[in-house]
Order: structure tokens, then sequence, then C-alpha cells
């Protein structure tokens, strides 16, 4: 009974895999297909103005935001299956290596690092088009308080491990 119970929710991690798959997948589809349009916008009319070129700024920062999570669903995906399905490839995945992932919670660690990440490039966003505003600020707060949060939460997991 245990071993059905194991067996099961191996199932559930590999539809978990799938899903994660999935979404990478087409979140790389669609960023392919962004990016494909913002290049024909910006061979029929260069930015010629500061504005345009912040603007131009701001898209690009967007797309890169997107192929990061895209790449979060990437990570998860390929760790999963390194970790719950196919164990003990784990010691023999670039990688895992080299992203130094060699159990669930090194994943955790990553993924918060990656979430650091994404919140810097959203403020980029937000300072880029919104400009030195009280709108940033605030903005800008609330951001370096949820970083602080995850830099905590890294290093007291990181103590543990």
């Amino acid at each position: 009974m245990i071993e059905n119970m194991f067996n099961s929710s191996r199932f559930l991690v590999f539809i978990t895999i799938l899903i994660c798959i999935f979404a990478a997948i087409a979140i790389y589809v669609s960023t392919i297909s962004i990016v494909f349009h913002l290049f024909l916008d910006l061979f029929s009319g260069l930015p010629t103005s500061a504005d345009d070129g912040k603007r131009l700024a701001v898209k690009l920062l967007k797309i890169l935001d997107t192929l990061l999570i895209a790449l979060t669903f990437q990570i998860i995906a390929i760790s999963l299956y390194r970790l719950f399905i196919k164990k003990n490839s784990t010691e023999k995945s670039l990688f895992l290596r080299v992203l130094n992932i060699s159990n669930f919670h090194d994943l955790k660690v990553t993924l918060l690092h990656v979430s650091i990440v994404i919140l810097t490039i959203l403020f980029l966003e937000q300072a880029v088009e919104i400009g030195a505003a009280i709108e940033s600020l605030y903005f800008g707060g609330a951001i370096a308080l949820v970083i602080f949060a995850v830099v905590y939460a890294a290093r007291q997991m990181s103590e543990r491990s």
C-alpha cells in the first residue's frame, strides 16, 4: 500500500514536471513572437527621441523578465525530474551542478535568488517607465522589503542545511 502511494506521488511529480515544461515552452514561444514583432516595429521606425528609446528599453526589460520566468519553469522542471524521478543522474547533470542544486532545499534557494532578479527587473521597468515619482519610491520600498525578506529566508535556509 505504501509503495502504491509512493508510485502515485511520483506520478503527481511527473504531472507537475510536464506542466512546468509546457509552461516554459509556451512562454518561450510567445516571447519569440513578441521579439519578432518588436524587431519588425523597430525596423519600420527607429526611435527618434529619448522617450521612444525609454519605451524600447522598457519593452526589452519586460521581455527579459518574461524569459526569466520561463527559465524558472525550466529550472523547476529539470530539477524536479532529476531529484524525484531519475535520482541517480543528479550528480551527472551539468545543469544542476552549475546551479548548485543537489536537493529540494537547493532548488528552493535557487528559486528565491531568481525571484530577486525578477523583482529587480520589475523595479527597473517601473523606474524607466514612470521616472522619479513618489510611486516609484513606494514601489521600490515595497520591493526592497520583499527582497530583504527573501534574502533573510534564503540565509536561514542555508544555515539549516
